[in-house]
């Protein structure tokens, strides 16, 4: 499903356009988004006088003339952490803030699958330094606490701030003490020349016993292939306020050779790591982020 970044913020609340996207994606798998995903039937049990009769089984009294209520058996919950890059370079473009946003609905929208699988969900926020962070947990008043900082983050306005990406992943390395589930939004536009210490984060991380799943956000059509105008341009950087005004011809060869060499040796390391590296073009489906998200979930069973 896709959703006009630049009427975001017509279009409802996060928490209804997270589960506008879920079900829309649900309804294009042709099936329950709650059926089998966290919860097994085990076995029938006498119904005690004072339990909730939410799950007495009917059928059975119709042939029994005796109260059993369905017991289920819950699979082991996921501990998932979902890392949303704050810095500036991801409130581009900066029409619809394209980046953070499609990050910001991709987050809101596996939390809430998340917490329909009874699985606990937390999220972390960061830019040169970690911002917010909450506790991770599986309860409906979490999931909207979660809403309530994202939609947070979607309307905070934007002052130059740098990334420390490398330093950031060490640190929640760190900081997440039990083997979870770490969902990264990132455009991981540092350095290129800390692409080694980006590298160290993410052996961090896995060192640790954490699952990684990485999502590079980017707009491929400018920021990948570089397709603009034949006019001049006033390039600005977003996270230092520096200006170059220049011909896109002019650099365009280089620059998208100097890219393409920059991501292909960040998809390596992640593949030599075992880490999923899924490219997120923020022009394109949502669906490619939650069915990403649902094929790492199943390998976690």
């Amino acid at each position: 499903m896709k959703i006009d970044l630049n009427q975001v913020k017509n279009l409802g609340h996060i928490d209804f356009l997270a589960k506008q996207l879920v079900e829309g994606f649900i309804t294009g798998l042709h099936k329950s988004p709650y059926h089998g995903f966290s919860v097994e039937f085990a076995e029938h049990q006498l119904y005690n006088t004072g339990e909730s009769t939410r799950h007495i089984d009917w059928k059975v009294y119709a042939k029994t003339d005796r109260l059993y209520t369905k017991r289920y058996e819950e699979e082991t919950n996921l501990r998932c952490q979902i890392i949303i890059d704050n810095s500036s370079s991801m409130h581009y473009p900066q029409k619809n803030k394209g980046k953070v946003t499609f990050s910001i609905l991709a987050a809101a929208a596996i939390a809430y699958l998340l917490q329909k699988q009874r699985d606990a969900v937390g999220i972390t926020t960061f830019s040169d330094k970690i911002e917010v962070t909450t506790p991770i947990k599986s309860t409906s008043t979490h999931l909207n606490k979660i809403f309530i900082q994202l939609e947070n983050l979607l309307n905070q306005e934007d002052n130059l701030k740098k990334t420390a990406v490398a330093n950031i992943l060490h640190e929640v390395a760190e900081k997440n003490h039990r083997r979870s589930l770490i969902v990264i939004f990132s455009d991981m536009f540092d350095n290129e020349n800390e692409l080694d210490e980006i590298f160290k984060g993410l052996q961090h991380l896995k060192h640790n016993k954490h699952e990684v799943l990485l999502f590079h956000v980017s707009d491929k059509r400018t920021e990948y292939t570089f397709e603009f105008e034949d006019r001049p341009y006033e390039f600005i950087d977003l996270e230092s306020g520096d200006k170059l005004k220049l011909q896109p011809h002019e650099v365009k060869e280089h620059y998208t050779k100097r890219v393409k060499e920059y991501y292909q040796q960040l998809a390596l390391r992640c593949g030599q790591l075992k880490i999923d590296f899924i490219e997120a073009d923020i022009n394109e489906d949502y669906n490619d982020i939650l069915n990403a998200y649902l094929i790492k979930r199943s390998k976690l069973k």
